[in-house]
């Protein structure tokens, strides 16, 4: 059975996310009263992620390290890491070190329920470990590729390791060719416990329903759809369980895509596309 190696500190897994910062980023991720620019939502999202996985893996000790994570950037002339303040131009960094080094740590408001059926705002601390960025294209074959090199070694050095995770969130077209063989380049490495997994997802101003975790490309609007579905991995089976509990109708090859994601189906598919096994 694949995607079912144990994760420990001697055997931990890894999270690479690709960040979509080009320009057409700072585009409003859609209509109605608040609109956030998509590369807001997209780092409050990851940033929550980061704190999420932080609470996971804590213990009475401190965070342990069960992954390595990495947040790649692609915009302007520039693929590296997005990582700000002490980790600035970090690539895979243990969890206990992006748990202990955020650039800083922000107050946001909050509603929360009041007890009396009523919402009422509270402020809480809010750790930012990456800003948005726009700026310039989309070259997202030379993201594909600079995450390679880092799943290259990775395997090598966790060879019967639960295989890396790759998450691509983009709202726009590789600027810089045809990323398909970037992406089978990349899908093409692996461990003793099964392929690496790439998802991706399609940020979306448009306002109309986000297509999530289909298992055809029939039905996706444009050839550009089409090709991120073709470079999406088939969800394993316990993150298709996790999916389905979710409201998901789910299949055997239901793919780790999102087309023309919403705020909440973007949070949904990093807590999907994040589910490990279990901890040990």
């Amino acid at each position: 059975m694949p995607y079912t190696a144990e994760i420990s500190r001697t055997n931990p897994g890894c999270f690479i996310f690709l960040v979509d910062q080009s320009a057409s980023m700072s585009d409003p991720m859609g209509a109605g009263e608040v609109t956030q620019q998509r590369a807001e939502v997209v780092s409050d999202a990851i940033n929550r992620l980061l704190t999420e996985l932080s609470v996971k893996c804590a213990k009475e000790e401190g965070v342990r390290d069960y992954f390595h994570v990495a947040v790649i950037g692609y915009g302007h002339n520039h693929v590296g890491s997005a990582f700000q303040g002490t980790l600035a131009g970090r690539d895979l960094v243990p969890l206990s070190e992006v748990a202990n080094n955020p650039a800083r740590v922000e107050s946001r408001t909050k509603k929360v329920p009041d007890g009396a059926g009523g919402l009422v705002e509270t402020s809480v601390q809010f750790p930012v470990w990456m800003d948005p960025v726009t700026n310039g294209g989309t070259p997202m074959t030379r993201a594909l590729g600079y995450a390679d090199s880092l799943v290259a070694n990775w395997v090598e050095a966790h060879p019967s390791g639960f295989p890396p995770i790759v998450l691509n969130l983009t709202d726009g077209e590789s600027t810089d060719g045809d990323p398909t063989s970037a992406a089978i380049a990349l899908a093409s490495h692996a461990t003793a416990d099964g392929a690496l997994l790439l998802f991706n997802l399609h940020v979306s101003g448009t306002g109309g329903t986000p297509v999530t975790f289909p298992d055809s490309d029939e039905g996706l609007p444009d050839t550009y759809a089409q090709l991120l579905f073709q470079m999406s991995s088939v969800l394993p089976s316990h993150m298709r369980s996790y999916a389905a509990s979710q409201g998901h109708r789910v299949s055997e090859t239901t793919r780790g895509f999102v087309y023309n994601a919403d705020i909440t189906s973007i949070v949904e598919f990093l807590d999907i596309g994040t589910r490990a096994t279990e901890l040990r």
